[in-house]
């Protein structure tokens, strides 16, 4: 089929090892793409518009220039530094050990670990929810997909 990749596992596995890791660790999403099925494209199912989700965005830019007002040297949750994070990143108790396991489980860097907690707090502000829960994390965590399945 068009699209698909023609390499085997062994080969990508190849073509990253050649990748430095603290190279790849500071790419902060990383996702697989599948190819979608034509059954999935032409559902009568409407998805959200790209209108309601550049209406999600400005709402969650707003949020961040509002929560770094007084910093000037941090403008969006990816320029938060370690002060930031801990001011802005709480995490309650479950969520912080889920955080941990998914650490320990993909032997995930401190570097990776900062950028979870940035695309987490991205994602709450997406949802215009106040604290990072554990599915926001859990969402971020999926997003280090190279650390978890090509790297281990």
């Amino acid at each position: 089929m068009p699209g698909e990749s023609k390499s085997s596992p062994r080969e990508i596995q190849n073509y990253l090892g050649r990748i430095s890791g603290p190279l790849l660790d500071r790419i902060d999403l990383h996702i697989e793409v599948p190819t979608v099925k034509f059954r999935e494209m032409s559902s009568a199912q409407p998805g959200e518009t790209s209108a309601q989700i550049r209406e999600r965005v400005i709402a969650a830019r707003k949020l961040q220039t509002t929560r770094f007002a007084s910093k000037p040297k941090v403008t969006c949750n990816a320029r938060m530094g370690a002060r930031e994070l801990k001011s802005f990143c709480e995490l309650d108790e479950a969520t912080r050990d889920l955080l941990k396991h998914a650490m320990t489980e993909y032997n995930l860097s401190a570097r990776a670990y900062d950028r979870i907690l940035k695309v987490a707090r991205t994602i709450a502000d997406l949802a215009a929810t106040e604290k990072i829960t554990a599915d926001h994390i859990s969402e971020a965590i999926q997003y280090r997909s190279l650390d978890r399945q090509l790297w281990g």
